[in-house]
């Protein structure tokens, strides 16, 4: 399989972290804290919301937890992506993800002690926890991680 080059991935990387910045800052700068605009009525809302904690609210105000889980995490993904994913371009892409997300969020998270959330959902009747694109970034990332683990690592691992 193709060695994949590292600059294309690091400007998706990138405009992930860019992306995910400039929205958090528009809705910091023109949306007061609990605003809700709909966006498509019944499914989809801009609604200005912060976040002490980790997804869904958990562990509300341990950002001293989070920071340390962040720094070990970006350390990991960086690793793993050195060794595992020279020759995998759905690992990269989501190992990319996973770094942009864990970025973003970590940057609110030192600069603001929270972060800023802002994509209201309603599927189904069920209200999603508020969310961002890093969080979105990361979930994608996890999604594609497990494609990856469950359909294409079948092979042998010692195929160089």
């Amino acid at each position: 399989m193709k060695n994949y080059r590292l600059i294309p991935m690091s400007i998706l990387g990138i405009a992930i972290i860019f992306l995910d910045q400039i929205t958090k800052l528009l809705v910091v700068k023109f949306m007061e804290y609990g605003e809700s605009i709909p966006l498509i009525d019944g499914f989809l809302y801009l609604t200005s919301h912060r976040n002490e904690g980790a997804a869904w609210g958990m562990l509300q105000g341990k950002m001293w937890l989070f920071y340390i889980i962040t720094v070990f995490v970006i350390v990991v993904l960086i690793m793993f992506y050195r060794r595992e994913a020279k020759s995998s371009l759905l690992l990269q892409i989501s190992l990319v993800l996973l770094l942009a997300g864990a970025i973003g969020n970590f940057i609110d998270r030192l600069l603001f002690q929270e972060v800023v959330d802002f994509a209201d959902t309603i599927i189904f009747g069920y209200d999603f926890p508020i969310f961002n694109i890093a969080d979105g970034s990361l979930t994608i990332g996890v999604i594609l991680m497990m494609v990856q683990i469950f359909f294409f690592d079948k092979g042998d691992k010692n195929e160089s």
